[in-house]
């Protein structure tokens, strides 16, 4: 508990690869991450049950494949926290390639299953998103480069990564997914600024991305439904939007009881894109809170601890997973309560989805393994070696 509260202990010289682990750790994050599994199942018995009778499955078919997919999700996670930064680039790198290879291929053998995207691979019965996996391997890769960039005679790495944003999020936005897209372009733009550029420039790309947001909107249908939905004051109570809305304010600040909710039974991705609503609908203000609450406290204190790493790739990669995290859950939370258009994104660790939840346990095991406490001595030390 002493740790847990005054902050972990530096690795030691020798010691066992478990508990050398678990004594640098970040223990808070790792038991809210737990915390949101948990709560993710509690939803999904709630939400799930009329999806499974609609297509004549049993009661928790869906359920079990989230407990499934989610103990996948925490064992890679737990295996991920546990290697070195230099481990982390190496696979973020590579899996980069093979989830941007995969998406490029989306045109050709991909599949919308009738959404109006193409964003999924599917062989025998089995789908996967590649965009989700595409977004960790995005962050260390554009690391590296920043990372890179600071060495004296390095390359010109932010360059590097300014190309590689705008390639990805071209290819995001062809599919379309512009809530993935606007997601890695966040994230770069985060590590951007703690990689040291200019604010100009990161006023241009905020410019050049409005402009991008016009240019959809006046060419992709897809697009501009959503943004008229969203502009349009008057909310037509039979669409999804409409549903969470309501099944919000019917929750009140103590819900209407466990299982006594009304909005799973009208919403088709109750159990995924907005499950937020059941939450606040079953069990009120008070479990959307707590859910806000675990979010939060990840992120700050993956932020707190990054504050003190000198490694340049650590500190801007995990800036960047954390910020990713975040705002995916800020997107999908914003869009349940109209605040932002609807974008088609999960909740981290709480919806239902194979590729989601096992992309953010890939994500959280990188954040985790770059937040663990190392030895870096004083910076006198540091200089005095150098010398």
């Amino acid at each position: 508990m002493t740790e847990m509260v005054f902050g972990t202990t530096p690795a030691r010289a020798g010691d066992p690869i478990l508990p050398r682990w678990w004594r640098t750790l970040d223990k808070w994050s790792l038991f809210c991450v737990l915390g949101l599994f948990a709560i993710g199942l509690l939803l999904g018995l709630a939400a799930s049950v009329p999806l499974a009778e609609k297509n004549h499955l049993p009661r928790f078919y869906y359920v079990q494949r989230q407990a499934l997919f989610g103990g996948l999700a925490i064992g890679v996670m737990l295996v991920i926290s546990m290697l070195s930064p230099r481990q982390i680039r190496r696979i973020g790198v590579l899996g980069f390639l093979v989830s941007f290879a995969l998406v490029m291929a989306l045109p050709v053998i991909g599949t919308d299953f009738g959404k109006g995207a193409v964003r999924w691979l599917s062989f025998a019965g089995v789908s996967m998103q590649p965009s989700e996996f595409l977004k960790p391997g995005f962050v260390a890769l554009c690391a590296w480069f920043m990372a890179a960039s600071m060495e004296v005679g390095g390359p010109p790495g932010r360059l590097y990564s300014f190309i590689a944003a705008v390639v990805v999020v071209l290819a995001l936005a062809l599919q379309p997914d512009f809530g993935q897209a606007s997601l890695v372009l966040f994230s770069w733009g985060v590590m951007y600024f703690i990689a040291g550029a200019p604010m100009i420039l990161l006023l241009g790309v905020t410019g050049l991305t409005i402009a991008g947001g016009f240019f959809a909107y006046g060419t992709s249908e897809h697009f501009a439904r959503r943004i008229n939905g969203f502009l349009n004051p008057d909310v037509d109570p039979r669409t999804q939007i409409g549903y969470a809305t309501n099944a919000i304010q019917e929750g009140s600040f103590f819900g209407v009881g466990v299982g006594e909710g009304t909005v799973k039974w009208s919403l088709p991705d109750a159990h995924t894109d907005f499950i937020i609503a059941v939450a606040a609908e079953e069990y009120g203000l008070i479990m959307v809170l707590v859910i806000i609450l675990l979010y939060c406290t990840i992120v700050q204190r993956s932020l707190l601890r990054l504050l003190k790493e000198r490694d340049p790739f650590t500190r801007i990669a995990g800036a960047g997973l954390a910020a990713a995290f975040g705002v995916q859950a800020l997107i999908n939370m914003g869009v349940a309560v109209r605040l932002l258009p609807a974008k088609g994104m999960t909740l981290p660790f709480v919806s239902y989805g194979g590729s989601s939840v096992i992309a953010s346990g890939i994500a959280l095991g990188m954040l985790l393994a770059l937040t663990r406490t190392r030895p870096q001595g004083e910076m006198a030390e540091l200089l005095r070696r150098r010398r």
